[in-house]
């Protein structure tokens, strides 16, 4: 009698795809990035948020400049147009400065005496602040990661991350989890929804003692932060404490970030010389 030819569950792709798989397909991403980061010996991170619609000098003035052929004048639409580009010029100040500080925290980390890879940078994989934070880890010769998001719009992995440390989730939560676990410190440069989304999550895992580590939380430019979101609203409200806003450092220069990062290393992480890459553990 032949043999019948039955598929395995784990190539039944139907199953894997569908909702009884779902378990599957949340380990999946659990797993792997821990296998990544333990063949690479990775013990932690520095973790960059960010918009992802920002963009390089060269690039906001590449499109400004188009407009030099053109009069603005001739149609409302092209005179917002034309003040939109004029934005992102000004706005690529924070691509440039989070190119810089990840260059500078990247070349720190590899000064470390120790055999393991120690507070190499990661970010979302996407494009503006996240492509900055990967390019700036590049210019200085280390590795970065790329934790990439499958969304309709805006997301792609950009060309700095290694191929082998770029992730692509499908899960927000896991992707999320994979931010914190293995981070020292996070900078929140300016952005939108998805960066505010990043860093209450942050927020609220530190002021709720669901993040007991030492763990520092940059936000960059206070002006910025401060015209986007009124704190002291929020705690002339009784809605925060004023203490919560000990849980996050105001930075407003790449030198003022970078010294907070290192020092906050020194202070509480630097007695772990060597050590091994995280255990990961499911309570």
């Amino acid at each position: 009698m032949a043999k019948k030819n039955i598929q395995k569950a784990y190539e039944n792709l139907d199953f894997l795809n569908s909702a009884e798989g779902r378990l599957v397909r949340i380990l999946s991403e659990y797993l792997e990035p821990q296998a990544k980061f333990a063949k690479y010996k990775i013990v932690d991170t520095i973790v960059f948020f960010g918009s992802a619609r920002f963009k390089s000098r060269r690039d906001a003035l590449k499109e400004y400049n188009k407009f030099k052929t053109i009069n603005p004048k001739t149609t409302a639409k092209l005179a917002e147009e034309l003040r939109a580009a004029q934005h992102q010029v000004t706005m690529s100040k924070y691509y440039e400065d989070a190119v810089e500080l990840s260059r500078r925290l990247t070349e720190w980390s590899l000064s470390l005496d120790t055999s393991s890879r120690r507070l190499i940078i990661c970010t979302g994989g996407g494009p503006g602040i996240m492509e900055a934070a990967n390019k700036g880890a590049k210019l200085a010769g280390g590795y970065s990661i790329g934790l990439n998001i499958s969304i309709p719009f805006e997301q792609f992995i950009n060309r700095y991350v290694p191929k082998d440390l770029s992730f692509e989730f499908h899960y927000f939560f896991m992707r999320k989890f994979w931010f914190a676990y293995l981070a020292k410190s996070l900078v929140v440069f300016p952005g939108g929804f998805g960066t505010m989304d990043e860093f209450f999550e942050i927020l609220t895992l530190l002021q709720t003692e669901k993040i007991r580590k030492k763990l520092l939380l940059v936000v960059y430019d206070e002006k910025y932060w401060k015209s986007i979101i009124n704190f002291e609203g929020l705690i002339d409200h009784g809605a925060i404490s004023k203490s919560d806003m000990n849980l996050f450092a105001f930075c407003n220069s790449i030198d003022e970030a970078f010294n907070n990062i290192k020092s906050h290393f020194e202070k509480y992480w630097m007695r772990e010389k060597d050590p091994e890459t995280p255990k990961l553990h499911l309570k």
